[in-house]
């Protein structure tokens, strides 16, 4: 048997699965506790791999996402930003006929165009990323 304190040590002490650990915890160096090998149904995968892609992400569906729209970027010193009023115009590094970029999570998937639909800006979708670029997040 082990002198580490830290250790767990199998003391075999009969013929079945049933392993015997013995442990140093400070002054309960003869403790034994008895350990069962765990024993799990077996799985069955066949309905997932008959499923159509679409039944796989379905429990998916209701998941919740951030969505943000970036209309463009510039940089600003602390003494501007303090000086700022309403009124004031930042200018951005697009120009106004450039595609606005459209982002998940944080991961470009799209590009799109401002819309105006009633009295609310909108996003129309000009162009979508690849499938297999928006699940890996590629730009």
């Amino acid at each position: 048997m082990a002198e580490d304190n830290n250790n767990l040590t199998p003391d075999i002490e009969s013929d079945s699965d049933d392993q015997i650990f013995s442990g140093a915890e400070g002054n309960r160096e003869n403790s034994k506790v008895r350990a069962d090998i765990a024993e799990f149904e077996e799985f069955d995968d066949s309905k997932i791999k008959a499923a159509g892609s679409s039944e796989k992400l379905t429990f998916l569906k209701d998941l919740q996402l951030n969505v943000y729209i970036e209309l463009g970027r510039t940089q600003m010193q602390i003494k501007e930003v303090l000086e700022l009023e309403r009124g004031y115009v930042i200018e951005l590094d697009k120009l106004a006929s450039e595609p606005v970029d459209i982002y998940v999570n944080n991961k470009k998937i799209a590009e799109g165009e401002v819309v105006v639909i009633d009295k609310h800006f909108g996003i129309r979708i000009t162009n979508l990323n690849e499938a297999n670029n928006r699940l890996k997040g590629a730009v």
